[in-house]
């Protein structure tokens, strides 16, 4: 009997060493690792929080390293410097590095948002908005030459308001500190991102009166972006970047409001979860978060005519100069 134990211990160290020389030999493959740098923190970017909160950059063998870089001016910075791999930011930093003349330019290849993100917040108005009665009034505005500002004015010109010559516009304040600036007083009308636009309202502050993202149509409004030359280097990371992307897209366009704010909630451990609903529901009614990430030519050369109205694009720039939808378009015909 002792024996027979003996030679049943034996046997299981043997198991359990071979396995382990056969796990040595084998190894594990290292993740990828993938510093991104997003513009800022909102619940604008549901998908791509989503794709990390469930796995789906980590599916893909990817260690996404996500960092705020506020200001597309920085985050681009960060992006031709290589102190980030991607960039989540607007379309529109990579036309300016284009109309440089870069010798490696930023190629977009991963459409995120599809619509402005703003809204038009006021303090004591109506809850439709009558935009006649925006001239006259202060009017605290966004970033010169960024698309929330260039889509605001965009937007302000179809009403037949010139947002230069019409309104006190305030613009002297950095972006970050917007939402702080108008709940201390400053400005009659403000341009506002989610969750904020919601919080001014459930504070009483004031309350949303218009969306600049149902008036100016659809842009590829934030995209996901590299230097050409990473892409070039790192195709398969770029593919599989892609496809946890569209995995993303297909899970927020499946779920609740609810459901995507319960994935989210770890990203704004600061904003109440009814919040975050709230800005969720409103950029899913109003059709923001893509369906895919390939960036069409429509909502291109509509970004286009919204950079010319500004007065910020020196030419027309053809999308296939500093788009590259093929791995997009792969990853819409895969991914399910």
């Amino acid at each position: 009997m002792l024996r027979n134990k003996r030679g049943i211990w034996i046997g299981l160290f043997s198991l359990v060493l071979c396995g382990m020389i056969f796990s040595g030999c084998s190894g594990s493959k290292t993740a990828e690792k993938v510093k991104v740098g997003e513009v800022t923190r909102s619940v604008f970017y549901a998908p791509e929080y989503v794709a990390l909160a469930k796995g789906f950059f980590k599916g893909e063998g990817l260690d996404v390293e996500l960092q705020t870089i506020p200001g597309g001016d920085k985050t681009m910075t960060a992006l031709l410097s290589g102190a980030i791999d991607v960039a989540l930011v607007g379309s529109e930093t990579s036309i300016y590095v284009y109309q440089q003349g870069s010798d490696d330019p930023i190629i977009n290849f991963g459409q995120v948002t599809q619509t402005d993100g703003t809204f038009l917040v006021a303090r004591n108005e109506a809850r439709t908005v009558d935009w006649n009665k925006l001239k006259g009034r202060n009017f605290l505005g966004q970033r010169k030459g960024g698309m929330p500002q260039m889509a605001g004015e965009f937007t302000l010109r179809k009403h037949n308001i010139d947002p230069h010559k019409d309104l006190n516009l305030i613009q002297n304040i950095d972006f970050a500190n917007i939402a702080p600036a108008y709940l201390s007083g400053t400005g009659d009308y403000v341009q506002l991102f989610e969750p904020q636009a919601s919080i001014i309202e459930k504070e009483g502050k004031g309350h949303v009166v218009a969306s600049f993202g149902t008036e100016s149509g659809h842009l590829p409004y934030t995209v996901f972006m590299s230097k050409q030359s990473y892409i070039k280097k790192n195709s398969d990371t770029v593919q599989k970047f892609t496809n946890a992307l569209q995995k993303a897209q297909n899970w927020v366009q499946q779920h609740s409001p609810e459901e995507i704010a319960d994935a989210i909630i770890p990203y704004f451990k600061d904003t109440d979860k009814d919040i975050i609903i709230s800005s969720v529901k409103r950029y899913k009614d109003q059709g923001t978060y893509a369906t895919d990430p390939i960036v069409d030519d429509k909502e291109w050369n509509n970004l286009l005519d919204v950079m010319t109205q500004a007065g910020e694009l020196k030419e027309k720039v053809p999308a296939k100069a500093i788009v590259d939808n093929s791995f997009a378009e792969k990853s819409k015909s895969s991914v399910k």
